[in-house]
């Protein structure tokens, strides 16, 4: 959504081995991409140690709406607004898939003033991460298809294969397929279809791997189908845990880019937080807490998705203490989860942005459950009123919450300043080591899945459809019952009903499917309609998409094209 006329100026980047140096690290530490983007090697990160007293800070939002929230935008405008103050600050975000780019979203590296760059290259291509992680991922689908051709000697039955393929790109019309057509030749046909890349095993085992060793031995124990006599089939039974890590050699690294005003950003790993774990990898976020005092890293969608796995999930594998959650709201989300149509949101209204709040003190108590506190990010939009900021934040602070209106989008760092000095503020003011999860991981699955979609949606029960029991009893039959759960939902609501905005209550959560992420180390429960595939809207972003002559790329950057650089 174009946020205002006004094409800002590119920006004055700096060589990625100056962000480097600044940071500690020299030339010999990166793997160059060009002039502005490189990658950490391993033996770089392992000659630092955590700092001991450097703050973990989570980004999360209210629930998302078309009306836009700006997480990313706050993310990195925060990072710059605490660099202005004199900290030592990286940002560690997520890299951006070419399915939204392409799809609704357009690009996802920020916005105005507070962006990563150089953008296009960020969201079209980047180092090829993505694309490494689709060939490791269908590598392993040809693998099993190979061997129930070539005599099936693990005994795989063709209709309990769950190991399906993936795109990068959002292709309804793969969601669902027929391969091994064409004779015997082609192999056995059978049923099966494509997921998106960010929703892939795979991109969850590297974002949760530090080393090649742990990627290569979470791959071994990918679960990929069952037997004619129903017996788990997983990757280690092909052999093939050590060319699909070949293929994910560079990918593992850590990516080294920089925001507008220069502060330093680890770009690395991209999965969904409605169908996969939401998070930047363990790996990106490690290294920034070795290289700096306060590291702002974003979940996706709202707090219920991809913050919760991230302090359910993520924090615990990779030995995170996140300090504080920044929580990003905007008047525009709060008066559409109020009822009011999207045609009239930049008529100013304070009473239903008012009213609107009952969705983000959701989100804001459910933080409370996890013992760390947070603070509400008011993104401000040049639709917003005076009157209609005055009016959520003194509504918000008689309530008790920690709130700063920030207009970061127009002025970067600048229009973070509040919100970074009252950050710093509560950080001081709360020890760290306060942290806890939400449940044990030996709780049983249902009990697991209950008190995410019972203490942090608010369902009232859990409707397990018939696919769902008999994935339980696999799950429990074969020891996969002390994973924790990675819930696939809607991001447009608190319940697995779009539909239902605001504060849904006396809801229902109906779990389609358990699947077994077993080499990443979670189960997904599907919900509702939820998909592994998106499909394209009606007028995808990819028709505002274009290139020049000069190789100047319009449409993915908007608002307000960069043009080369220089």
């Amino acid at each position: 959504m174009t946020r205002h006329s006004d094409r800002p100026a590119a920006p004055a980047l700096k060589p990625i081995i100056e962000i480097a140096a600044s940071v500690g690290l020299s030339e010999d530490d990166l793997e160059t991409y060009g002039r502005y983007k490189a990658k950490v090697r391993l033996e770089a990160i392992r000659r630092f140690q955590r700092r001991p007293d450097a703050s973990l800070i989570l980004v999360s939002a209210m629930t998302p709406t078309p009306a836009g929230e700006g997480k990313t935008t706050v993310s990195i405008g925060l990072a710059q607004a605490l660099a202005r103050l004199g900290k030592a600050t990286i940002a560690a975000l997520r890299e951006p898939s070419m399915g939204p780019v392409f799809g609704m979203k357009g690009g996802a590296t920020g916005g105005g003033l507070s962006r990563v760059h150089p953008v296009d290259d960020i969201n079209l291509h980047f180092t090829n991460d993505f694309h490494a992680v689709e060939s490791a991922h269908n590598l392993l689908s040809t693998i099993v298809d190979n061997s129930v051709y070539h005599d099936n000697p693990l005994n795989i039955d063709p209709r309990k294969i769950t190991w399906r393929r993936v795109l990068d790109m959002n292709d309804r019309f793969l969601r669902d397929i027929v391969i091994g057509l064409g004779g015997s030749i082609n192999g056995v046909p059978r049923e099966t279809g494509f997921d998106i890349v960010p929703s892939s095993e795979i991109m969850a085992i590297l974002c949760l791997s530090r080393t090649y060793a742990e990627l290569k031995e979470k791959i071994r124990r990918v679960l990929v189908g069952f037997t004619h006599d129903n017996r788990p089939v997983m990757a280690g039974d092909l052999k093939v845990e050590g060319a699909v890590t070949a293929l994910l050699k560079y990918a593992l690294l850590p990516n080294l880019v920089q925001t507008t005003e220069n502060v330093p950003a680890i770009i690395h790993g991209g999965p969904f937080a409605n169908i996969a774990q939401g998070t930047s990898s363990i790996m990106g976020t490690d290294l920034a807490l070795r290289l700096a005092d306060y590291v702002v890293t974003e979940a996706g969608f709202g707090f219920d998705l991809g913050a919760e796995k991230f302090f359910d999930i993520v924090a615990p594998y990779g030995n995170l203490d996140p300090r504080i959650v920044v929580l990003v709201a905007t008047v525009r989300a709060l008066k559409y989860h109020a009822g009011v149509a999207r045609e009239d949101l930049d008529r100013s209204n304070p009473r239903a942005a008012v009213l609107g709040m009952a969705n983000l003190r959701k989100h804001y108590q459910n933080i409370d459950k996890f013992r760390i506190p947070c603070i509400v990010a008011l993104n401000r939009f040049p639709s917003d009123t005076d009157e209609e900021v005055r009016a959520v934040v003194k509504a918000a602070e008689n309530e008790g919450m920690n709130i700063a209106p920030c207009d970061i989008f127009r002025l970067g760092g600048e229009g973070g300043l509040e919100l970074a000095e009252k950050t710093i503020s509560i950080l001081q003011q709360n020890a760290p080591g306060c942290f806890r999860p939400l449940y044990g991981w030996d709780l049983p699955v249902e009990d697991k899945i209950f008190k995410v979609a019972g203490e942090i949606y608010g369902a009232v029960s859990i409707d397990y459809q018939p696919l769902a029991r008999r994935n339980l009893d696999l799950i429990n039959r074969y020891g996969f019952d002390k994973l924790p759960v990675c819930i696939a939902k809607t991001q447009q609501s608190l319940s697995d009903n779009p539909s239902l905005l605001g504060l849904p209550r006396d809801f229902i959560v109906t779990v389609r499917e358990i699947k077994i992420a077993s080499g990443a180390g979670f189960l997904i429960p599907i919900t509702g309609e939820i998909l592994r595939m998106p499909g394209l809207s009606k007028m995808p972003a990819a028709y505002n998409i274009d290139i020049d002559d000069e190789g100047v790329i319009t449409g993915v950057s908007s608002p307000g094209e960069i043009g080369p650089l220089t």
